[in-house]
């Protein structure tokens, strides 16, 4: 008689995984892809309203970190983001292999983001020596979908830590 609890946590292990690569890759090709419509349509520095003085899509090749700091550092920025892509891809995998994600669902999330974005812009980076930047909210330096993926996975990573008394085994 086959072993319906264990089948069923097999299965649910599968779609975890399945998941979070799909989320990864989801991720990934969204960045992609927006970077590359803009950057075949707008020239640098143009800007276009999409709601007049809130949100523009501007276009912008940023050779520095967040928001254009320590500019002109392209191989720097290569070297920690492919030491971050591999560090949190070991993470990923070990909870992968272990069948955990799921009673961590909310770290191991947040580190699919995290790594979704340092390897969109870590594309770039190794693709064009700079980032493209595009989203305008004028308040706030133009950023991307990498970007955004980074920060909200960061958000995410930090609630975490909160919420969890216990320790997360990596």
């Amino acid at each position: 008689m086959p072993n319906t609890a264990y089948n069923a946590s097999q299965k649910k292990k599968r779609i975890n995984n399945i998941v979070s690569i799909l989320s990864l890759f989801l991720i990934l090709l969204i960045d992609q892809v927006s970077k590359a419509v803009i950057s075949s349509r707008l020239s640098v520095g143009r800007s276009i309203p999409i709601i007049k003085n809130v949100l523009h899509i501007t276009f912008v090749k940023n050779t520095g970190a967040a928001f254009g700091l320590f500019k002109n550092n392209t191989y720097f920025f290569i070297a920690v983001s492919v030491i971050a892509v591999i560090l949190i891809g070991v993470v990923l995998v070990k909870a992968a292999r272990r069948g955990n994600f799921s009673e961590k669902f909310l770290f191991y999330y947040s580190l699919i983001l995290i790594m979704a974005g340092a390897f969109g812009n870590l594309i770039d980076r190794i693709r064009l020596r700079y980032v493209i930047d595009f989203i305008d909210v004028r308040i706030w330096p133009v950023f991307n979908i990498a970007d955004s993926s980074i920060t909200i996975g960061t958000a995410l990573l930090i609630i975490s830590f909160t919420r969890f008394d216990n320790k997360i085994n990596v």
